[in-house]
């Protein structure tokens, strides 16, 4: 059987830096109707980071959410916004909709 490319092994997925985090605040990216930008709490520090997830979530909706944060992406420029991470959503027909531990937890606490 041939290993399949696609396919990665514990070191590498444990190089991804998950974690929890809680939307403090969100606004819609200015010239664009897809983006949202947000501060999220990730435990001890604070990163803003662009999601395309307008269709789904109104910003105002955003605040007090958790989810789950891919903390050590590298800094992007989006749209001239800045963004430090990638919230983790899935994408089906009816919408988008993001990661999120199943009970409150705090932000910052690392997924294994």
């Amino acid at each position: 059987m041939a290993a399949d490319e696609t396919q990665v092994d514990i070191s590498e997925f444990a190089r991804l830096d998950l974690r929890t985090g809680t939307v403090l605040e969100a606004a819609a990216v200015e010239g664009s109707d897809k983006l949202v930008v947000m501060k999220i709490d990730i435990g001890g520090e604070v990163r803003q980071i662009v999601a395309s997830i307008r269709a789904s979530y109104a910003p105002e909706s955003l605040a007090g959410k958790k989810t789950v944060v891919l903390a050590n992406l590298k800094k992007a420029l989006i749209r001239g916004v800045e963004s430090h991470g990638m919230i983790l959503a899935a994408g089906s027909p009816e919408g988008i909709v993001l990661l999120r531990p199943e009970s409150d937890i705090d932000s910052g606490v690392r997924i294994r």
